[in-house]
């Protein structure tokens, strides 16, 4: 592949995730706030689960979020089912998500996250899936195609949820009032947070 072709490759993908995102930002309605209220109205922690790139993306999301003061772990589906749902605890909230809504392990999982009694997000691409149905409150994350040209390859769909969970994630952080000084306490080490204890340390002075 040539050079110029290489450049034009590359910004069609940039194109279609961006897409992608604007798509999602369309579909976002009543029940992105309804998973606000849940999440933040939650006495326990967000149970982020999700099978392969999915579980990537949830790890992601789950990390974001405890960085902001919302307590969140990452629960790989095919071992919750081999005892380590036992992470999971009545004042939880589980975030399910699935591009296809028929990932085996996810559903597997949910009749037992049933009989715990949690409420059930899901952040799925397809709304009419067996997830979206069990679910309490479903994030529609369709994407209209792929990145990948053989329309496989998770793209544009992993690029719009993990969107979506920063979107959560910011309006949860603009809810609970989270200041610069909130997030030095979570993010002590590394560069961020030496520029955090430098300017915390001047304003002191």
């Amino acid at each position: 592949m040539a050079g110029d072709k290489i450049l034009r490759r590359a910004r069609e993908v940039l194109r279609i995730e961006k897409e992608a995102i604007e798509d999602v930002s369309l579909n976002l309605n009543d029940s992105f706030k309804e998973a606000v209220e849940l999440i933040y109205s939650c006495r326990g922690k967000v149970v982020v689960t999700g099978m392969g790139k999915g579980g990537i993306i949830g790890r992601k999301i789950a990390a974001t979020f405890a960085s902001i003061g919302t307590p969140a772990v990452p629960l790989h589906p095919a071992e919750a089912i081999h005892g380590d749902v036992g992470i999971v605890t009545k004042s939880d909230i589980v975030l399910a998500i699935s591009n296809s809504g028929e990932t085996e392990e996810i559903l597997r999982l949910i009749p037992v996250i049933r009989k715990i009694g949690v409420k059930l997000i899901s952040m799925t691409g397809n709304p009419a899936s067996h997830l979206a149905k069990m679910s309490d409150v479903i994030l529609n994350v369709s994407v209209k195609r792929e990145a990948c040209p053989m329309g496989l390859v998770p793209t544009a769909s992993t690029t719009a949820t993990l969107a979506v969970g920063d979107a959560l994630a910011m309006v949860l952080l603009d809810k609970r009032g989270f200041r610069k000084g909130d997030y030095a306490v979570y993010h002590p080490g590394g560069e961020l947070g030496k520029k955090l204890s430098l300017k915390s340390k001047a304003r002191k002075k």
